[in-house]
């Protein structure tokens, strides 16, 4: 499945038997290692749950406050999949309201990290619709009351979604108004910024950015494959790039 049904945020064909995603954290020793297929079917999920699940659609508006981490890529691929209206940004800085098409109304949906739904530095916004989103293994222990386990209920949805959502350029996909063309524009410009090609294996600190821009979509928009590296010793950075075979870090 491709992320989106536009050829501007397509993804160029890969090694289906190699990694496209893989995660790991250094803390914990957990990883996960996905194919180009396998990253279709968990986006595929998440499309389903949006979509289905929720009942969005374009128009829809989807705040996500999530880190670098493959289930982060699940939900962006499926939500942009579905023509949502995605609102992202790093912890903390910038509201998520400013400059946004409908900044006056709750989101129809907001994916938030339980560490984050509880931080009073985190201005979490209202929704319909609220999942938490592990990032470690498995489903989560406890879930408070208005909230839903996004691990468990994507689970409901089949790993494959039929192509009936039509998606142009011109349309929004950010809440402020971004389209799928400038978004597709800008992942190739920063590709090119990193000198990313097709085959190349980027190491991305997890601590370091939360632009997806920079850690998904400039990558994908080339058909190279990402490492995302959780609680990172900067120490043991180049053992990593040696075992993962990285060419290019960020």
């Amino acid at each position: 499945m491709q992320p989106t049904a536009t050829a501007d945020l397509s993804v160029p064909p890969a090694d289906a038997q190699r990694p496209m995603l893989s995660y790991r954290d250094e803390a914990t020793g957990e990883r996960v290692d996905l194919t180009p297929q396998q990253v279709g079917s968990w986006a595929a999920r998440s499309a389903g749950l949006l979509r289905d699940g929720c009942g969005l659609g374009p128009g829809s508006r989807v705040a996500v406050l999530l880190p670098p981490h493959w289930r982060t890529a699940a939900v962006l691929l499926g939500a942009w999949a579905s023509g949502l209206a995605v609102s992202f940004r790093p912890r903390a800085t910038a509201g998520l309201a400013v400059l946004e098409v409908g900044g006056d109304r709750p989101f129809d949906a907001v994916l938030v990290t339980p560490e984050r739904q509880d931080d009073w530095l985190e201005d979490v916004p209202d929704a319909t619709h609220r999942y938490l989103v592990g990032t470690g293994p498995g489903h989560l222990a406890d879930v408070p009351l208005g909230w839903l386990d996004w691990s468990a209920e994507v689970l409901r949805h089949p790993d494959t979604t039929p192509d009936h959502t039509v998606i142009h350029p011109s349309d929004p996909a950010t809440a402020d108004g971004t389209t799928y063309g400038q978004w597709g524009a800008l992942a190739q410009e920063f590709a090119t910024m990193l000198d990313l090609r097709a085959g190349d294996r980027l190491l991305v600190d997890a601590a370091e950015t939360e632009q997806p821009l920079k850690w998904l979509l400039a990558p994908l928009s080339v058909g190279a494959s990402v490492v995302i590296s959780a609680n990172l010793d900067p120490a043991q950075r180049d053992a990593i790039v040696a075992a993962e075979r990285v060419t290019r870090v960020l």
